[in-house]
């Protein structure tokens, strides 16, 4: 239902927008009023003011998931202040006299407000620099500031942006000044956006969108956000290295590697996976310059891809003059188009002192897999001194050669242990949050201290995990190396709870007092760790024995049928129809068919990705589907 409530004031009505969300309906009105020149749209929202606070900071730090032509922003820290010293604050800012702020103030109700505005704090005041995407035709130069006035006790935020001129003058661009706010109006929030000169509103597409824009595009999520209130289970996106380099270098590696999408060799997306390379490309590129910057070196960092898979990451990095290489169990059609400057190596990767990379500055994990855990244990293994080595073996330790300078980087993507698949042992938390945890749990017993980020790249997991640098001093080495042999074995343990070992065994030379084998120099660090197969296992249904998929197909189309014969019979019977009617079947879910299958059957499907759904749909010439997933045996 639409309505628009009578106003006695001389409002003049411009434009009235209906949003639904849920079972929730926001009524939003513009209104422009003629007196003092100012826009005004509300929204009546039910919402707490930290829920309007929760919606506001999300616009403030994170306006790229609103507006596709940013990439984000970088901002100050915001000083408490007290009503009487916001004209101070802004004239610092600005460099405008307070008396020029005139119109400004009633705007932000600085001298309206109660004793309550006067305490310190109760207004905060910073500055933000929003970063534009880097369009083809742009040097990166263009970025664009904004004071943004918190109103903390009438649940306000107010944006003042601010140019500077060729002459170094920084003015404020008084036009596109406008505020959001949380009102009490009598038994209902109403969320306002109001715009200080809407008239002469300013807008070129990009940190000036249209006014229009901001009321039926802006406005509406924020109501959202503002009922949702649900914060984050991970940080915000590119939060550990500066965004307007990271806008810019991506920008130019995907002009340089977009024509990798026309020929692209292999049945993947090639769209997801080229720009999802580039994404994860130019955040390494720009965290390895950040990191020569900070120790004062020029040479680029080494590093290894473990699990490259199409190789298109270890082909950017490596053009862009970081020496590397990357390994991967099976060979990809694509590697033989990157050329001799590509450094693709295929070979079976199984953790252990044979696959020690002392040289190399960066482990790379990128969709690693059944890898995943095993990185930050490659890159934290250290030396152990031919000395110790009877007190290592004694310990369950072995003799490795890693560095204590190398550092990771893991995108986890599907989960896995060191022995298996991930099983889930916390019921509060998401899946994938828990194995970020684990993995993070992973990193700190090898001694790293862990950083977590957010990419952005066309995929639902997005977070990564970086070991830059170590929880213990380098002497401390060998200590560190027990402690992470001890964990690993542990999470052997849990893995292979369900095997009783002997007691007899105990007593052998060659196992340990708990019954576990100590291993040889060079073998496998722990047993059970199974690498992926050379060769990619099909599992689409395709393989299955032609008399399996030819003998369910035919005993789902023979129950198809059978539904509606006998209700056919009936009605030619009683009427004059023609009885040569063509049968189509009827219809049954995938559940239905699931009971007509015995059980080896159905434990050979359910071995297939898709399983039974799978098969169904590969019959696409015989049966159609729709949603809720039901079957009928297509006409000809």
């Amino acid at each position: 239902m639409l309505s628009v409530k009578h106003c006695s004031k001389p409002w003049k009505l411009l434009r009235f927008v209906s949003v639904f969300q849920g079972n929730a309906v926001f009524h939003c009105v513009l209104f422009s009023k003629i007196m003092s020149k100012v826009s005004e749209v509300n929204l009546a929202v039910k919402c707490r003011p930290e829920g309007f606070w929760s919606a506001a900071e999300v616009w403030i730090k994170k306006p790229h998931v609103v507006n596709k032509r940013l990439c984000g922003v970088k901002e100050t820290e915001y000083e408490a202040l007290g009503s009487e010293d916001i004209g101070h604050s802004l004239a610092r800012l600005t460099g405008i006299q307070e008396h020029e702020l005139a119109e400004v103030f009633p705007f932000l109700q600085v001298y309206t407000a109660d004793c309550d505005h006067k305490t310190a704090g109760s207004w905060c005041v910073g500055v933000r620099t929003i970063i534009p995407k880097v369009g083809p035709t742009c040097n990166g130069a263009n970025l664009y500031k904004e004071i943004v006035v918190k109103d903390l006790i009438s649940q306000a935020v107010t944006f003042l942006p601010i140019e500077e001129t060729k002459e170094g003058h920084v003015i404020l661009r008084k036009s596109n000044v406008y505020q959001i706010q949380l009102e009490d109006k009598a038994a209902e929030c109403v969320l306002s956006l109001h715009a200080l000169r809407p008239d002469h509103w300013f807008s070129d597409g990009v940190a000036y969108p249209k006014l229009s824009w901001l009321t039926a595009e802006l406005l509406p999520k924020l109501a959202r956000w503002a009922i949702e209130s649900k914060s984050s289970e991970f940080k915000s996106t590119l939060s550990l290295i500066p965004v307007e380099k990271y806008s810019i270098l991506y920008q130019e590696l995907k002009n340089k590697y977009k024509q990798m999408v026309k020929v692209w060799p292999e049945v993947t997306d090639p769209e997801k996976f080229v720009f999802e390379d580039v994404a994860i490309a130019t955040y390494l590129l720009v965290l390895w310059s950040e990191e020569r910057a900070e120790k004062g070196v020029t040479s680029k960092q080494s590093f290894v891809d473990l699990g490259c898979g199409n190789g298109l990451l270890v082909h950017i990095l490596n053009n862009e003059g970081h020496p590397g290489k990357g390994i991967d169990v099976r060979k990809r059609k694509i590697w033989d188009m990157y050329g001799p400057s590509t450094h693709l190596e295929e070979k079976a990767i199984t953790p252990s002192a044979s696959f020690l990379f002392p040289e190399t500055d960066w482990l790379i994990g990128n969709h690693s897999d059944e890898l995943t855990p095993w990185i930050p244990v490659i890159a934290g293994r250290q030396v152990i001194s031919s000395s110790n080595l009877v007190l290592a073996l004694k310990d369950h330790l072995i003799s490795t050669k890693s560095s204590y300078s190398c550092r990771y980087f893991v995108l986890p993507c599907c989960f896995f242990d060191f022995y298996g698949k991930y099983q889930r042992r916390q019921c509060k938390k998401t899946q994938y949050r828990e194995y970020i945890d684990f993995i993070s749990e992973v990193s700190a017993a090898c001694g790293f201290q862990t950083d977590e980020d957010c990419l952005r790249i066309p995929s639902t997991k997005r977070v990564c995990l970086i070991g830059k640098s170590r929880s213990y001093e380098e002497p401390e080495g060998e200590l560190a190396e027990v402690r992470r042999t001890d964990y690993i074995r542990g999470r052997q343990v849990l893995h292979t709870s369900s095997t009783n070992v002997t007691q007899k065994d105990h007593s052998r030379h060659n196992h340990h007092e708990d019954g576990q084998e100590i291993p040889e120099p060079g073998r496998e660090w722990e047993s059970g760790f199974q690498p992926r197969e050379r060769t990619e296992t099909v599992r689409n249904c395709a393989a299955l024995p032609r008399d399996l998929v030819d003998g369910v197909v035919l005993k789902v189309a023979k129950a198809l049928l059978e539904l509606t014969a006998e209700a056919e019979e009936e009605e030619n019977t009683c009427s004059l129809k023609d009885t040569n009617k063509w049968n189509a079947g009827g219809s049954l879910s995938v559940r239905e068919v699931a009971e007509l299958l015995d059980s080896s059957t159905l434990q050979t499907l359910k071995k297939e990705c898709g399983g039974l759904q799978t098969l169904l749909k590969n019959s696409h010439q015989v049966f159609r589907d729709g949603w809720p997933m039901e079957l009928q045996l297509n006409v000809f």
